[in-house]
């Protein structure tokens, strides 16, 4: 970490700060998109419905959402004859507990809890003796509209208690958590349970409890994103799986350009839980904006077929580091270190995108940026995750390869990564989209930058 010089440092730095600041502003996929959507906005890009037309130009950039979760923002070159797709995906979720309808729970008359259920595959006992908040979207009646409105209660209001060591001696010894009773945040208790969970809600937001239509709201870790270590070489925060890569997307995307292609940032939502919703990344969301992007600008189905031919994806979800504490869940050779470059994944059984072909594209597009590559392979006795990337391909076909940071504690309600390895990610991010990649016979891709 001392070798580099201090210029490098300071940026690795500053990146930093900006991510978990960004971080910090996010604790749903609903406020996600909403500051993606902010930070778009100033840099001059325009939205589109999909409830509307699109009128498209070269050299124009926009942006789309659905379910106000997932968002796809791109840059349109201004040379389409031989026009391709650059593509870097992402997820906007985070393991987490959503609130269920019927929220509240009374404990003995004494006691409010919320009823929640488990969203994703989180590490429970991260949740526990900690302060914990609500954010997430509610919708209210207004006239004859439903309106939306973005909530997050900027306060300690929860908390999920720990029962005693005295009380429960199997603690230590690979205790087994009940969702419906270990996972239960405690709201309120005594005499003061006077306002029940919708009149906080409608308090929070200025509206009447009977307007309350309905809710998508979620827990969230209150301890603040910091940045530690020896030399300050980590950074810690929640949901850095997967914001760390949608954030680097979005830097690479704002700083990028290339004449002959289409720069598309693709952030979907419910990649934890399956992708296969209306927003997530088995839905028709990207195929439909790839197809309107090639329609509007007058281009034929013929067309479309052939910039997908040349079109290239980076999937790009964190990755496991090597743990301090137990190296031996890791492969022996195929093992990454934070602060040591962006992870190349595989898997031979395609839970990953990753082959010869785009793998190479990868070490060309690194090679070019000065970044740093690391490579990830699940050991060979024991089954890892899946991501994105294999499943948005069955939408949209084309060379694509696995990309993550890597990270300890994944599925913790608060994550650790390196201070680097976010501003490794925009270089490389940003040379894809800096590149125009052809396919120029049965064996060979052209890369001009």
């Amino acid at each position: 970490y001392k070798r580099q010089t201090k210029e490098i440092i300071k940026m690795f730095k500053e990146t930093s700060k900006e991510l978990l600041d960004f971080l910090s502003k996010s604790p749903t996929a609903f406020h996600a998109v909403e500051n993606y959507r902010q930070i778009l906005n100033a840099d001059g890009f325009k939205e589109l419905l999909e409830s509307e037309h699109w009128d498209i130009v070269p050299g124009g950039k926009y942006y789309v959402t659905r379910n106000n979760t997932s968002i796809l923002a791109f840059k349109v070159g201004t040379k389409l004859d031989n026009y391709s797709f650059n593509i870097v995906t992402s997820h906007t979720d985070s393991p987490t507990f959503k609130v269920k309808e019927n929220a509240e729970i009374e404990v003995k008359n004494k006691y409010t809890q919320l009823n929640t259920e488990g969203y994703g595959g989180m590490l429970c006992a991260t949740w526990l003796d900690r302060p914990l908040s609500i954010a997430g979207r509610v919708l209210v009646s207004e006239g004859n509209s439903i309106v939306t409105k973005l909530l997050n209660i900027d306060r300690d209001l929860l908390m999920i208690p720990n029962v005693a060591i005295h009380m429960n001696r199997a603690a230590n010894d690979g205790f087994k958590y009940n969702l419906q009773v270990d996972m239960l945040p405690l709201l309120s208790a005594g005499d003061d349970r006077q306002k029940d969970f919708k009149q906080i809600l409608a308090d929070e937001l200025g509206v009447k409890k009977e307007d309350i239509l309905g809710h998508d709201l979620y827990l969230y870790n209150r301890m603040a994103p910091s940045i530690w270590g020896a030399n300050e070489e980590f950074i810690s925060a929640g949901h850095l799986d997967d914001l760390q890569c949608g954030f680097a997307s979005l830097k690479a995307l704002l700083a990028g350009y290339n004449d002959e292609s289409i720069d598309i940032m693709a952030c979907f939502d419910n990649e934890e839980v399956g992708s296969g919703t209306k927003q997530g990344a088995d839905s028709t969301l990207l195929r439909d904006t790839l197809i309107r992007i090639n329609s509007a600008l007058g281009k034929t189905e013929e067309d479309y077929h052939r910039a997908l031919a040349s079109s290239f994806m980076l999937s790009a979800d964190n990755a496991h580091a090597v743990h301090p504490n137990h190296p031996e869940h890791t492969d022996a050779t195929n093992c990454t270190y934070m602060n040591e470059g962006v992870v190349v994944k595989s898997h031979a059984g395609q839970k990953y995108t990753s082959d010869g072909v785009s793998m190479a594209v990868v070490k060309a597009l690194a090679s070019g940026a000065d970044v740093p590559l690391q490579y990830f392979a699940n050991r060979s006795d024991k089954a890892g995750g899946s991501t994105l990337g294999n499943i948005a391909m069955a939408q949209a076909s084309m060379n694509a390869v696995d990309i993550g940071l890597p990270q300890l504690a994944m599925h913790s309600s608060y994550e650790t990564a390196g201070i680097k390895d976010t501003y490794y990610a925009i270089s490389l991010m940003k040379a894809l989209f800096d590149s125009h990649i052809q396919e120029t016979s049965t064996h060979s891709l052209e890369i001009k930058r």
